[in-house]
Parts: structure tokens; C-alpha cells; sequence
């Protein structure tokens, strides 16, 4: 029994024939599709306080629902005080069903959370169709709660389509309700 999301659900029922009269595709695996998420933290603070990579585990954990895997360095840098091998970061990759989740909490709880907030920008695609998104502060998330957090730190949420151009996103991502700015 394969139940899908709504979100899904919207993109195969509503999204796709609006997409295909918008960019006259004659091949449906022409349709620009999701294939993941991605959602990054760094923490150079690490290299001194090993309790910061435990706090943003378990936040990460509560805002994806799903254990993040830490990322080392590749190479000593002595300016930083960094050696080799040491964590520095958080990383997580969404799919499927998380990915929808995501996706429509991130759309439809978070983003609205945010301090005057007018949309976000147009300008954050990478030539390539995929979407880049930079928050400042974890607190827009509902699951974290005010008093747990030592530090604010922000994330880094990268959206990963099939689309072969910015427009071809951009229109996607619309379809989906993601808050563009005019």
C-alpha cells in the first residue's frame, strides 16, 4: 500500500499539466521534477566546543526527522585551527516521503515565521535548476523550542530538481506555493 503525500499528489494531478502547457514538453520525463533536498550546517565552532555538534544533531534531527551525518575536514588549515579529519559541519539529504514533509513545512509553517518576512528571492538559482536557500536562525522551525537553544545558528537548504533551466524551476517551485518575492 502505497500512500503518497499530498504534495505529491498535487504535483502529479495539478502541477505536471500546468508545467507542460507552460513549456510545451512532448515528453513527460521532460517534466521537471524533485529529486532532493539537502540541508547543511557549519559549524567551525566545533574545532573548540565538542558540545555544539551534539545540540545541532539533535536539532537537525528534530526539524528533518532524520539523524544528520557530520562532515570532516579534508585538510589541515592552520589559520583556522582545523587539522585534518576534524568535524566541521552537518549535513542531511532528504527523499520521498521526508522530502514532501519538508518541503510543505518548510512552505507552509516556517518560512511565514520569519520577521518580516516579504518573500524570498528569485536570485538564489544556480543556472542548473536548483534553489538555494539561507536561513539565519533555526527558531522559524516549530519543532525547536526557544529555551533549548544555546547558540542561533543558521542552515543552509539546498532544493535539487530536474530542471534543466532557472525558469523551468522557478515555475516548478511556484506550482508547489513556495513565497517568491515580486
Amino acid at each position: 500500500m502505497n500512500i503518497k503525500h499530498p504534495l505529491e499528489e498535487m504535483y502529479t494531478e495539478k502541477i505536471c499539466s500546468q508545467l507542460v502547457e507552460q513549456f510545451k514538453y512532448k515528453n513527460i520525463h521532460e517534466i521537471p521534477k524533485l529529486t532532493k533536498i539537502t540541508i547543511n550546517r557549519g559549524l567551525g565552532e566545533a574545532t573548540q566546543n565538542s558540545k555544539v555538534i551534539e545540540s545541532s544533531t539533535q536539532e537537525l534531527m528534530l526539524i528533518t526527522g532524520q539523524k544528520p551525518i557530520i562532515t570532516r575536514a579534508k585538510k589541515s588549515v592552520a589559520g583556522f585551527k582545523i587539522r585534518d579529519n576534524m568535524p566541521i559541519g552537518l549535513a542531511v539529504t532528504l527523499r520521498r516521503k521526508k522530502m514532501y514533509d519538508f518541503l510543505y513545512k518548510l512552505i507552509n509553517l516556517s518560512l511565514p515565521r520569519i520577521r518580516d518576512f516579504r518573500g524570498i528571492s528569485k536570485n538564489s538559482f544556480d543556472g542548473r535548476g536548483n534553489y538555494n536557500l539561507g536561513l539565519k536562525e533555526q527558531l522559524i522551525f516549530p519543532e525547536i523550542q526557544y529555551d533549548n537553544v544555546d547558540k542561533i545558528r543558521g542552515i543552509d537548504i539546498t532544493i535539487v530538481t530536474t530542471a534543466t533551466n532557472d525558469q523551468e524551476s522557478l515555475a516548478l517551485l511556484t506550482y508547489f506555493g513556495m513565497p517568491f518575492n515580486r
